[in-house]
């Protein structure tokens, strides 16, 4: 069994992957990429009846000192597969198989969640992940959540945005956020829900906040300036902020109810000035924030697992 190695599970060409393994080696901890976007087509992978019985690229792997999962590439739309002629050509067999896929990766990392490996994040934070449970979660647990509706009721919808102005976006996300408007409420335009349910939430006009917890601990909290809705791709600047005590607890506490080791967590304030929390992010993307904010995020998460291998 392998000991003081760090697992990195996703795309060997993902640049997050490549900067925590670049850090690592400067900090003298090895690592090992499990490439997921490479399986099973080239990343070979064993498992054995054995729980630490872990075989990736001809070494065995075993029980690692920490593992990073940044993506499983488990899913025909996944960020980085390219699955539309395999889909074209026979949507059920490529379907099955990356159902085999996930079924596979699910079982390697549960496996290390068993033998009590340091997980950056754990599957059994999965559940959590979920918008409509995380807020439901974090609502119960008595943190600040806009008023959402889920739903592919148009009448629901309507009585929905008789409260006030709200904003819509898609379930699982992937699309900018965008104001419903008196247009959206007609009986024409409603009818696209019966293609997908849709989240709309009430409109937060104020400012956006990322914060990025690890390990219990708040390591950065930025304020993102932008004249649009959602801030994503349209960053006018990145500023550093202090969080009010209060609120930093509240970051930390939703970390402990969803069961994450680590996140980057949206609070948008709303009309009545308190920040709501809108999402946490089960594998945030770090550098970017790093560079616009001048944060280290990267140094405090590879900081996090070196300690780790070292038995720290």
């Amino acid at each position: 069994m392998t000991t003081g190695v760090v697992a990195l599970v996703g795309s060997r060409e993902d640049i997050h992957i490549q900067e925590v393994g670049r850090r690592l080696e400067a900090l003298g901890v090895a690592s090992v990429v499990v490439d997921t976007l490479t399986f099973p087509d080239e990343t070979r992978m064993s498992l054995t009846e054995d729980l630490a019985g872990i075989r990736v690229d001809g070494r065995e792997l075993g029980r690692p000192a920490a593992a990073y999962l940044r993506g499983l590439h488990t899913h025909p739309l996944a960020h980085g597969v390219d699955a539309s002629e395999a889909m074209a050509e026979d949507w059920r067999t490529t379907l099955t198989v990356f159902r085999e896929k996930a079924t596979f990766l699910l079982g390697v990392l549960g496996r290390w969640e068993r033998l009590g490996v340091p997980l950056y994040n754990p599957p059994s934070a999965d559940w959590g992940l979920h918008k409509p449970v995380q807020l439901g979660a974090l609502g119960a647990a008595g943190l600040p959540v806009p008023r959402t509706l889920w739903t592919n009721e148009p009448e629901a919808v309507r009585r929905f945005a008789s409260g006030g102005r709200v904003a819509y976006k898609p379930v699982m996300g992937g699309a900018a956020t965008q104001e419903l408007l008196p247009e959206d409420l007609t009986d024409a335009r409603l009818a696209a829900l019966a293609a997908s349910p849709v989240t709309f939430q009430e409109l937060l006009p104020g400012e956006d906040i990322r914060v990025f917890v690890l390990d219990g601990e708040v390591i950065a909290s930025l304020h993102i300036v932008t004249s649009a809705l959602d801030f994503r791709q349209n960053e006018e600047r990145i500023e550093q902020v202090v969080l009010p005590d209060a609120v930093a607890r509240q970051c930390v506490k939703a970390c402990e109810v969803l069961g994450l080791r680590w996140t980057g967590l949206d609070l948008k304030r709303g009309v009545d000035g308190e920040l709501k929390f809108l999402e946490l992010n089960g594998s945030p993307m770090f550098l970017g924030f790093d560079a616009g904010g001048g944060t280290d995020v990267a140094g405090h998460f590879t900081r996090a697992m070196a300690k780790h291998a070292r038995g720290g």
